[in-house]
């Protein structure tokens, strides 16, 4: 079926788990030998949940079966107290509003007492883990047994559509391999484009800083990521630097941060509204489309962001056009990205599509490590002096960073993989089961007497958690929540790292790991070296914080980084910053 076409999906659901079984009751009832009359009215939804508990316990049935026959058990299931599990879906509902980042998930682990977690919502299997074992075997050693899935494809389809994200098999394939020599050393060593850009960044902070006026960092560091990304990917500068920023005390709370009201804001709106949107629908599960009948939520946002792409596409093929009746043809080195996609393929919305999941991927990916970096860095002023010292040591006050340079600064990386550990730019990541049951490893928390694979059934979700994995206190310690450069600088604390490396995932692991990885450590390690070399300070500035992105007072009764975070954070595909992170940053005397 068309993932586009939800509302069909629906439909056939509708009948299959509604309309069939009022058909069996009313045939039923034209039996009895007596009328019910109106008081038959009532007994159409009570044998529809008959019916649909009934279907699910045989299934249940068949499954411990089956798993019993393979020598393995069934993953633990959530038990609510209303059919379907529908309590525990209205109260985690409630809870996203106002809990910490993946707490709600966090919760359930800890009442069940495992990492990984059947959440049966509406009789249908959904499953979590925090498990590494688990995550390893869907992204790497299992990878075949799973693809991105049809109710993946089904709320992702107009944002993404044919891009890289959003499909599976010979066609990711062609999207991995169209962009594999765009991210080749030789090309993400050039770091031109990101002293250009970085420059104008640090013009502006430097000019807040002058006058002692807080800068939203969130905003500020996307734009520099988005205008990187398109320089290097489009050869075009979208120039979102240029454009009106966020001020401080008066900004708008956007979608994910704060909010301008341009034609940037507009197109910065709609891109992390849809992100929400797809988020929500996740979290719904297969009933998202009840609450999209009739309007498609990101209809509307999917427009304004062509607006933004669609004149890059037609430039790229009108260069294409012109170069074949010229008669020429330039070889790969010499294209940037949309030009190499355009000589691939004529399909502007193929094209479009893979340009907003190479957008994506770079802008979220860089600007929420920077957001989150310069947060801690606030909160640790004895962690950014050591950094700053390292980085003047290493390249001077002035100078610009070579690469053997960015590379021998063991500290930097540090920092940086430290921020990835605590807050990784996608916390939380879907696959689904094909069209076979599979047994997953048992899980880290199996005792040696019962160490049996889990059943996983065939066409079923698993919603691993990346966040959850790398700051589990099993795997890190006990100082698991604490922000901790110094376990990457340590040989033993290192070594138990390398010995189970999906315990550190920040990238993915397996035939999907990120393809721009490289790429990201470069551009983040030079804008801090950068920044470190004209600023020795930073500090929040909550006073200007809009109020409704503090973060809530019955945080302090939970355990972890939540009872002593200074900022909200939040995810919608990735993660980032409620209401924006808003810091003063303050020039060093030396530059």
């Amino acid at each position: 079926m068309d993932p586009a076409n939800y509302r069909a999906r629906l439909l056939r659901d509708i009948v299959q788990d509604y309309f069939l079984p009022v058909f069996c009751w009313r045939c039923i009832l034209s039996y009895l030998p007596y009328r019910l009359g109106v008081l038959s009215v009532p007994t159409y939804p009570f044998f529809v949940i008959l019916w649909i508990t009934t279907r699910s316990k045989i299934i249940e049935a068949q499954r411990e079966r089956r798993a019993r026959a393979l020598n393995a058990k069934s993953i633990p299931c959530v038990q609510g107290k209303w059919p379907g599990n529908v309590d525990i879906l209205l109260k985690m509902m409630r809870a996203f509003k106002t809990s910490y980042v993946l707490d709600v998930y966090l919760q359930l682990f800890e009442e069940y007492q495992c990492t990984t977690l059947n959440l049966r919502l509406l009789w249908r299997d959904n499953i979590i883990s925090m498990d590494k074992e688990h995550m390893k075997f869907v992204l790497a050693t299992g990878f075949q047994h799973f693809w991105r899935g049809r109710a993946q494809k089904e709320r992702m389809e107009l944002f993404f559509g044919e891009g890289i994200f959003n499909r599976d098999d010979e066609m990711w394939k062609m999207h991995r391999s169209t962009a594999r020599p765009f991210f080749a050393r030789e090309r993400i060593e050039d770091f031109e484009i990101f002293e250009r850009h970085c420059a104008h960044t640090l013009s502006i902070l430097g000019a807040l800083a002058a006058s002692h006026t807080p800068c939203e960092a969130q905003d500020l560091y996307g734009r520099f990521s988005l205008d990187t990304a398109s320089e290097f990917l489009f050869g075009k500068n979208l120039e979102t630097l240029s454009a009106s920023l966020p001020a401080a005390a008066s900004a708008a709370l956007g979608p994910k941060g704060s909010a301008t009201a341009d034609p940037f804001g507009s197109f910065a709106h709609a891109f992390e509204s849809a992100q929400l949107n797809i988020t929500a629908r996740g979290r719904l599960g297969a009933i998202w489309p009840l609450f999209e009948l009739f309007t498609d939520k990101n209809a509307a946002h999917s427009k304004i962001i062509n607006r933004w792409l669609e004149p890059l596409v037609q430039r790229a093929l009108d260069t294409k056009a012109a170069m074949e009746t010229a008669g020429i043809a330039s070889p790969i080195a010499e294209k940037n990205f949309i030009q190499h996609l355009a000589d691939s393929t004529d399909d502007p919305i193929l094209i479009r599509d893979q340009l907003l999941s190479m957008l994506l991927a770079a802008r979220d990916t860089t600007a929420c490590t920077l957001t989150y970096i310069t947060y801690l860095l606030a909160l640790h002023p004895d962690v950014l002096r050591k950094l700053r010292h390292e980085v003047l040591q290493t390249c001077g006050p002035i100078t610009v960073p070579t690469l053997d340079q960015l590379r021998s600064m063991k500290y930097m990386r540090a920092v940086i993989n430290e921020t990835l550990r605590l807050f990784p730019p996608v916390p939380l990541n879907v696959r689904e089961t094909r069209d076979a049951a599979v047994l997953l490893p048992p899980p880290d928390d199996t005792h040696a007497a019962d160490a049996r694979p889990l059943y996983m059934p065939a066409r079923t979700t698993i919603t691993y958690l990346p966040l959850l994995t790398q700051r589990n206190a099993a795997l890190w310690g006990t100082d698991a929540d604490v922000f901790d450069p110094e376990r990457w600088t340590d040989p033993a604390r290192v070594a138990r790292f390398v010995a189970q490396p999906t315990m550190f995932t920040p990238f993915s692991a397996g035939p999907r790991i990120c393809i721009g990885q490289n790429y990201a450590y470069n551009e983040m390690s030079y804008f801090l070296v950068r920044l470190l070399q004209q600023f020795d300070g930073f500090s929040l500035a909550p006073e200007v914080q809009p109020a409704a992105s503090l973060p809530p007072a019955d945080w302090k009764g939970r355990k972890g980084r939540q009872a002593y975070e200074r900022i909200w954070p939040a995810a919608a595909l990735t993660l980032y910053v409620k209401g924006g992170l808003w810091v003063r940053y303050h020039r060093a005397t030396n530059s």
